[in-house]
């Protein structure tokens, strides 16, 4: 598929969505949902029409989006790992998890690998206070996660990237 296809496409999907969403109470969060959720990000380049459909400033969208941080500007890598940055976490090591992280993929918080492959994220809970520190890798929670054991989750997500 080429460029213009996908955004096409994309487009197709965002104003699907726009449709389905405007009329409701309180639709942006969810509407800013949908689109993540279909297309893994939510680009700056929809908010004239998000603005426009739910009468609202495009500054007001932006607003939105750069706020919560679970909301994506760009297109995420084919993975993302999330690192939890609560508390709990923090008391059990996830400060030197993420530094160890940034250092093996090369990239900071809200970036992606060269290859295309991750994305790393920060999360402030995953539910998963009891096995602190969390990481999650696409929408699989890991607990109790050590240095070498994040880098057999970024191996594991190498490998199934080579074989996609």
């Amino acid at each position: 598929m080429s460029d213009s296809q996908t955004i096409q496409n994309v487009s197709a999907i965002i104003d699907a969505l726009i449709k389905e969403h405007q009329h409701r109470a309180g639709a942006l969060l969810p509407l800013l949902h949908a689109i993540q959720d279909a297309i893994g990000y939510v680009p700056e380049s929809c908010y004239a029409s998000i603005s426009k459909a739910l009468s609202l400033s495009v500054a007001e969208v932006h607003g939105v989006v750069t706020f919560y941080h679970h909301f994506r500007t760009q297109k995420p890598g084919r993975h993302v790992m999330q690192i939890c940055r609560a508390e709990s976490c923090q008391a059990m090591g996830s400060e030197a998890l993420e530094a160890h992280a940034k250092q093996c993929l090369n990239i900071d918080y809200h970036q992606t690998t060269a290859d295309g492959a991750v994305t790393l994220e920060p999360v402030y809970c995953l539910g998963n206070c009891a096995l602190s520190p969390s990481v999650m890798v696409d929408d699989e929670i890991y607990g109790r996660v050590s240095p070498e054991e994040l880098d057999a989750l970024i191996k594991e997500a190498k490998i199934a990237e080579a074989k996609a």
